[in-house]
């Protein structure tokens, strides 16, 4: 398929995803559901594995916010169904999560904290020219009080959220960015022509990877190992600060994958969870591996 026509998809279809899926229904006023439900019911806009538990995935939704056992089923953290667009836990504190979007009423949230694990949840700041909406944001895994997040431009702090400036431009069709383990100056960047880095805090970007394909998620660990996921690549890995890829298990046909998340420690580690789309179906999936991503197993199928 064709750069542009899974860029379409991509930034069309998964829109639609969020936006129209979804009537809300009985699952989202329950305080549990499944997976499967979820799928096809709501849009996942982030994902963490609780540091606490390495089987226990949290979910930001377009509906609010769940967590997800290795059986499938999906419990409803908070009350609120609040729309999850930007979501980052804290690398080091696994009570503290940060999140911005839209209120279920309307508006934007601005960016806005959980201190209890995703219970509860207040606002932070309106970030600048806000109240923001972050679609992509991260927490420097180098220092904890430095956030980036994207609202029409780039945007920092270095309070841990309660004040945000203007960097400059984002790159140009971005859609995912994480912050590194190294250093606070240091960012990648998903894009729809390939991965970007910026050593200068987002001033200045140039390639991660030699591909200039659609580039639809990019993360890293607060130890250090960098995934990304490239069309016509797969998804890859990397230790910083190197660019040197290798390729994963990439068992997911013909859908990309927008969202991972790592456990933290050497052995958790090799728990991963991917969030993928199929741009022909619009459909997406949760998958976990137990190997470092080499294989995947779809979490909630039937």
């Amino acid at each position: 398929m064709a750069n542009r026509k899974i860029l379409s998809y991509v930034l069309l279809g998964v829109l639609a995803v969020g936006a129209a899926a979804v009537v809300v229904s009985r699952s989202f006023s329950a305080a549990e559901t499944t997976v499967s439900d979820l799928t096809g019911e709501t849009h996942f806009h982030g994902i963490a594995v609780d540091p606490r538990n390495p089987d226990r995935l949290y979910l930001a939704t377009h509906h609010g916010f769940f967590a997800v056992g290795p059986d499938g089923v999906a419990q409803r953290v908070s009350e609120t169904e609040d729309d999850f667009m930007g979501f980052t836990p804290h690398p080091a504190d696994p009570e503290v999560l940060y999140a911005s979007g839209h209120p279920a009423g309307g508006g934007n949230l601005g960016f806005i904290v959980s201190r209890d694990g995703g219970q509860t949840w207040a606002k932070l700041s309106d970030g600048a020219d806000g109240p923001v909406d972050f679609h992509q944001m991260d927490i420097s895994k180098a220092d904890p009080q430095v956030i980036y997040g994207v609202y029409g431009e780039l945007q920092k702090s270095t309070d841990g959220g309660r004040s945000w400036s203007r960097v400059g431009p984002a790159p140009e069709g971005i859609i995912g960015l994480s912050a590194s383990s190294l250093d606070t100056d240091r960012l990648y960047a998903a894009t729809r022509t390939g991965l970007l880095v910026s050593t200068d805090g987002g001033q200045s970007w140039r390639p991660a990877h030699g591909s200039q394909q659609l580039a639809s998620m990019v993360q890293v660990t607060p130890e250090g190992t960098v995934y990304a996921f490239i069309a016509g690549s797969g998804l890859l890995q990397t230790e910083e600060p190197g660019l040197q890829w290798t390729a994963l298990g990439n068992d997911f046909g013909r859908a990309l994958v927008l969202h991972l998340a790592a456990g933290k420690g050497e052995e958790a580690q090799r728990r991963l969870y991917v969030v993928t789309f199929d741009p022909e179906t619009r459909s997406q999936a949760l998958y976990g591996s137990r190997d470092g991503g080499r294989s995947w197993t779809r979490l909630g199928a039937a």
